[in-house]
């Protein structure tokens, strides 16, 4: 790990595995585990049931509390730890936004968006874990979160095509794509520890498998 290597973000869309892999890394190297809190959202559960009707309350609340997340991150903990390790990042907010508000509600959350985006701190080295459609209705229904059960795969759909597009261009010195289709990051040690090279190795863009 490098002596600069302070902040890691691992991200992706829903079912992922983002958070699996977020604990397992912040374990393995005695970090600051840095999560995302969907069930302190109230309005997330009336989103997933009727989404025109509670996205501009459920994105206003997720944008708020990343941005009390990160500004804590800011403020304290990346000095009082050698790494975190969050399972997002500040700069994906928009990616539901775009899909979710009307163009009026989008413009009021992106000039609330850009006067918080300026204060949080950019990650040292972005996970991004990708997998098929498929693959993430299938995690989520697995996974049983009463939340998340109305989700389709038109919705899920979308966000990944959403996320790839986020990532496909995206200016950052240190990113690690990651198909979690076709490695198995909780099963197979190899797999996992390819993860942990390219986290650990130098800056660069890394695709797994090659």
């Amino acid at each position: 790990m490098g002596a600069l290597t302070r902040y890691i973000a691992v991200e992706g869309p829903i079912g992922v595995g983002k958070t699996t892999l977020t604990r397992r890394l912040a374990a393995d190297l005695q970090a600051n585990l840095l999560l995302e809190a969907p069930d302190d959202n109230p309005f997330l559960k009336g989103f997933y049931d009727d989404p025109e009707r509670h996205a501009f309350q459920v994105q206003l609340c997720f944008l708020l509390q990343r941005a009390g997340q990160v500004d804590g991150l800011r403020q304290s903990d990346l000095f009082a730890r050698p790494v975190t390790v969050a399972d997002f990042f500040f700069d994906k907010d928009p990616l539901f936004a775009e899909m979710t508000l009307a163009a009026s509600d989008y413009r009021l959350y992106r000039e609330l968006f850009n006067r918080l985006a300026w204060a949080a701190p950019a990650p040292d080295v972005i996970v991004y874990l990708h997998a098929s459609t498929e693959v993430l209705v299938q995690r989520v229904r697995q996974r049983g979160r009463d939340s998340e059960q109305a989700l389709g795969a038109a919705y899920l759909d979308q966000v990944a095509a959403r996320y790839r597009s986020l990532f496909a261009d995206y200016a950052h010195p240190h990113v690690v794509v990651v198909d979690a289709e076709a490695l198995d990051l909780v099963g197979d040690p190899a797999a996992y520890r390819a993860v942990r090279e390219a986290i650990e190795g130098p800056p660069g863009r890394f695709h797994l498998p090659g």
